[in-house]
């Protein structure tokens, strides 16, 4: 059987296919929680859904790097199997990166579905970075390179973000909003930090629709930043649609696990745009992916891929995938 991912995805279709949602924590009762929902939520849900991410930057006291280091590899060793789980380390151009990366790498680096590099400035920064943890990375921990993904935090980072995207190491780029308004020495308002402010002032705008351009020019995941209010739901997924729908981009940050839940339902597809991907999906394969006629409308590979991507997407978000499209997905996918 010929998988539909073979013949319609090419570099520029998202060649990384990474869980919609990364959740952020870095105080230890916290950290440990958000690894037992995802555990919950994968088995309740048949897919890892999301990533944990365990933030050594801003989750560590000051003076106790090194001790919550050792207490992040602990907590990605102890992960459940199948469970996606990364780190945000500190700045490259802090001394504690280096011992983040000797300590987590070392001895969990077998483990971890990414690190999260904090404010990058250029491809080279990432050059930097990576020689350094490919280094620390035992040759016999695993047989691929981990994956990068990186927080651009300034207007010079924005400038240089097509070099970024097109590391080959980068598999995912975010936007660190307050960062960016800070750096801005008041020009930018308070208001465009958080909450629909930042989807209003034109430099911030710009730089997210820059930050999604590049990553669909090369293959890459757009996520975007973190939404401030957890308890509005409301609020938080017209912000999500808004990130999907206007900007672009294809994940998003969630620091509650009451933001889970609702990112994963504002980007999955509605089941009617799922019910006409599958049937859709299946009469081109009955033609070998020729050209058809469906709908009223004439179809190809082009648009193919389109709704290939409903289907991925439904997946990836926990919705009931067809059953005409359940042999697709494979069992070392969803583990």
């Amino acid at each position: 059987m010929t998988h539909p991912r073979d013949i319609l995805l090419g570099a520029q279709a998202g060649a990384h296919r990474i869980p919609v949602c990364d959740h952020y924590s870095g105080v230890e009762v916290r950290m440990r929680k958000s690894l037992a929902l995802q555990a919950e939520m994968t088995a309740e849900l048949g897919a890892c859904v999301f990533d944990v991410t365990l933030d050594c930057e801003d989750g560590a006291p000051v003076g106790g790097e090194v001790e919550h280091a050792h207490l992040v590899s602990e907590m990605v060793l102890g992960a459940a199997v199948g469970s996606r789980v990364a780190v945000r380390v500190h700045p490259i151009d802090e001394a504690t990166f280096e011992s983040d990366v000797n300590i987590i790498v070392r001895t969990a680096g077998a483990r971890l579905s990414h690190i999260m590099l904090p404010k990058i400035e250029c491809s080279a920064d990432v050059d930097k970075a990576c020689a350094l943890i490919d280094r620390a990375l035992p040759s016999s921990a695993r047989t691929d390179l981990i994956p990068i993904h990186v927080l651009l935090e300034s207007s010079h980072a924005i400038h240089k973000v097509f070099e970024v995207a097109a590391h080959p190491r980068v598999q995912s780029i975010s936007f660190g909003v307050m960062d960016f308004v800070s750096s801005h020495g008041g020009a930018i308002p308070a208001s465009a930090m958080n909450g629909m402010g930042q989807f209003q002032h034109p430099l911030v705008v710009r730089a997210k629709l820059d930050i999604a351009a590049a990553c669909h020019a090369f293959g890459k995941t757009p996520s975007h930043c973190v939404f401030t209010e957890f308890k509005d739901v409301d609020a938080l997924s017209r912000a999500v649609r808004t990130a999907s729908s206007e900007l672009g981009f294809t994940r998003m940050w969630s620091i509650h696990p009451d933001q889970i839940r609702p990112i994963l339902k504002a980007f999955a597809p509605t089941e009617s745009e799922i019910e006409t991907a599958a049937n859709l999906l299946e009469a081109a394969a009955k033609v070998d992916w020729a050209p058809i006629s469906f709908g009223g409308s004439l179809h190809d590979r082009a648009s193919y891929r389109y709704f290939w991507q409903v289907i991925e997407r439904a997946h990836a978000t926990g919705r009931v995938v067809p059953s005409n499209m359940n042999a697709y997905f494979y069992k070392e996918e969803i583990l």
